[in-house]
């Protein structure tokens, strides 16, 4: 087990994902995410990330459901701030959103000091527990300003007062989570696919900075969204069919690491890992087989060799920590703070 920042709070080096069972895309039943909850314990796996944002809350129910009974001291949870669900009488599903439930509440940002607790309160309510381990801001890319003013320092108080024991912020860019790191004393950020191995835009500032200043990195999206699980004609990359060049260079990937006998999905979740930075890699799933197909390749040995050839064709930077390699000496200078 690895710690988030200063904060002690342990979580797995392999970590679950709950927007799967939040029908993400496509409907799951019940039981199907029920299953899959168990099979991420059996595997071995004790941090669980959500989000109200998930199937309109659907994704926080279910995995309270599913860890009900569990021992609450055995596992970590993590939830997001930044959207309240408001009811909404318009009917329809949610599709536009990406997931596949009735559109019975509308999103509403909400990065105040009062919309954190009415968030958290909520949360609590829908999965069912009396407290859970870490608060993320919740993609708060036009809303910066307002969630460094108002909804961190609400976030550091909850800390204070015991309520939560770590806090970050959960987002698909780099630039403002660097700046958190450099300006508040989050304990752990959330990046989600811009550490893999088709984007390293994380190596350029977010990553150094937050070796430097002891903030834990989860990595989220491993895979781009799919394209690196199996990339096909029509893969998601980014949550949008991936770009004919993005697919060619995830086939070559995937070429190399059959040739050294070991498979891509290994390698997309082995790769974050690496970095010194990193405390757990993020696998969204929806069923039982493919959190323990996560399991699986997550645990599997990769041939030294396939890193180095990945190195040598450019397929790599020269400055990404590698599986298996010596630490690389800390050569990245630490971006100055911004002004205001």
């Amino acid at each position: 087990m690895n710690a988030l920042g200063a904060s002690g709070v342990p979580v797995s080096a392999l970590s679950f994902g709950a927007a799967g069972i939040g029908n993400l895309y496509t409907e799951v039943t019940e039981e199907q995410a029920y299953e899959a909850v168990a099979a991420a314990w059996t595997s071995g796996i004790r941090y669980f990330d959500t989000a109200p944002h998930y199937g309109l809350g659907l994704s926080e129910r279910r995995l309270g459901a599913a860890l009900r009974g569990l021992p609450r001291s055995r596992y970590t949870v993590s939830t997001k701030v930044g959207r309240l669900l408001e009811p909404a009488d318009t009917g329809g599903h949610d599709l536009a959103d990406g997931f596949a439930v009735p559109a019975t509440h509308r999103r509403v940002w909400d990065f105040s000091a009062d919309g954190v607790r009415r968030s958290l309160d909520a949360s609590l309510e829908r999965l069912g527990l009396d407290h859970v381990d870490v608060v993320y801001l919740h993609d708060p890319d036009d809303h910066g300003e307002q969630a460094l003013r108002e909804a961190f320092p609400a976030l550091a108080d909850l800390r204070s007062q015991g309520v939560v024991r770590a806090i970050g912020v959960g987002m698909n860019q780099t630039r403002m989570p660097a700046r958190f790191v450099r300006e508040t004393d989050v304990d752990v950020v959330l990046c989600a696919g811009r550490y893999s191995l088709l984007d390293q835009e994380a190596l350029t500032e977010l990553l150094p900075a937050a070796q430097a200043r002891g903030v834990s990195v989860v990595i989220g999206g491993a895979f781009n969204s799919g394209l690196l699980a199996d990339p096909v004609r029509g893969a998601t990359y980014d949550y949008a069919p991936a770009p004919s060049a993005l697919l060619d260079r995830a086939l070559r990937l995937k070429e190399i690491a059959a040739r050294h006998g070991t498979t891509l999905r290994a390698a997309a979740l082995a790769f974050p890992a690496a970095h010194p930075a990193v405390a757990s890699v993020l696998a969204g799933a929806r069923t039982a087989a493919e959190v323990r197909d996560c399991a699986e390749q997550f645990a599997a040995e990769i041939p030294v060799a396939f890193w180095a050839e990945l190195r040598t064709e450019g397929l790599l930077p020269a400055t990404a920590p590698l599986p298996g390699a010596p630490p690389l000496p800390s050569t990245v200078p630490l971006p100055a703070p911004e002004d205001g």
